[in-house]
């Protein structure tokens, strides 16, 4: 089932007003107790909107291709099992791990066009999203998508040290296009992308990558 990216029309994304109206009422009260705290306040307001921007981004549309799932800086490329919770086993896959830290843009995109096999949210630790055991510890959320030739990609949202909460967007059977917006972490955090190992890599530890455009890796040719 396909359904319309709803979140594409909102340049601030709806959970960024909710906070900005928290920080914009609390300044307002406390301007008539002490003002330059009041002003703190107010520029916390416009950075809460500024961090919850959903920019459009293009899709580069090349066929096989693994485009980035956040904003960010490319922090890990390894081989690893996915999360235990997801069922796919022990077998290791190839894995691109993106860091975003405050600044990033936090809306999230599917990496590939497929359909979600399966959506599994876990509890856990809020560690520092740049280390490791992240992975294995912290808050998740994690995604199984499926092209249309049967390739299996796992997207992993794991929250951070100050992140508390991940919301996805999207729900099990839902055909995403790739770029489409599937999701968010507030504050600072991590997505995992567990790729075929046959995939070609086309990043680098080190690289700042864009969702929805930057292409990470590229599938093996099912022909």
């Amino acid at each position: 089932m396909t359904k319309k990216d709803s979140n594409s029309k909102y340049y601030i994304h709806p959970e960024g007003w909710k906070f900005a109206s928290i920080f914009f009422i609390v300044s307002f009260l406390i301007s008539f107790i002490f003002l330059p705290l009041a002003a703190l306040g107010f520029i916390l307001t416009i950075f809460t909107l500024w961090f919850f921007r959903n920019p459009k981004r293009t899709n580069p549309q090349i066929p096989n291709s693994i485009i980035s799932s956040a904003d960010g800086k490319v922090c890990l490329i390894d081989t690893a099992c996915p999360p235990e919770e997801v069922g796919l086993g022990s077998n290791e896959m190839l894995r691109i791990c993106v860091f975003m830290n405050v600044f990033n843009v936090h809306i999230n995109r599917s990496p590939i066009s497929g359909a979600i096999k399966k959506i599994v949210y876990k509890e856990g630790s809020f560690f520092n999203a740049s280390l490791d055991k992240a992975s294995e510890k912290n808050e998740r959320s994690s995604i199984i998508i499926s092209d249309e030739n049967g390739v299996e990609v796992v997207v992993v949202q794991i929250a951070g040290l100050i992140a508390r909460r991940i919301l996805s967007f999207v729900s099990a059977n839902q055909v995403l296009h790739q770029g489409e917006r599937y999701g968010l972490i507030r504050f600072g955090s991590r997505v995992d992308i567990y790729l075929p190992k046959s995939s070609v890599v086309n990043c680098k530890v080190g690289d700042k990558v864009i969702a929805g455009e930057s292409i990470l890796a590229t599938l093996a040719d099912m022909g």
